[in-house]
């Protein structure tokens, strides 16, 4: 299990520390409006990856199967860049992926 949570640190650090990188990047390249929605959806993201490890730390303790709960988290956000003006619904959705990368990385970084 402390293998799961170190595992589970890591990820969360990799795709903050990615949306970190991509956030600045995407200021200095479109403006601050585009970079504000990637830097929610990277949040979003992340709090993504954090429900889903408590979802999968779960199965051990006579749960069979995986929460839907985390499933929540791009539903609110789509909602929330189509309500709010001050998201845009495609930096928002391409931050939220932006822990893809992130687990990638620590895959190719665990050999």
């Amino acid at each position: 299990m402390a293998d799961f949570e170190r595992l589970q640190r890591r990820l969360i650090l990799a795709t903050l520390l990615v949306s970190a990188i991509a956030v600045p990047a995407t200021a200095l390249i479109y403006d601050l409006h585009i970079a504000s929605s990637l830097l929610v959806g990277g949040l979003a993201g992340a709090l993504y990856l954090r429900l889903l490890a408590r979802s999968v730390a779960k199965l051990g303790n006579g749960s069979k199967k995986v929460g839907k709960f985390q499933l929540l988290v791009p539903v609110v956000l789509v909602l929330a860049a189509a309500r709010l003006p001050q998201l845009e619904l495609l930096p928002a959705l391409l931050g939220f992926l932006l822990y893809k990368p992130a687990v990638i990385l620590q895959a190719l970084t665990d050999r």
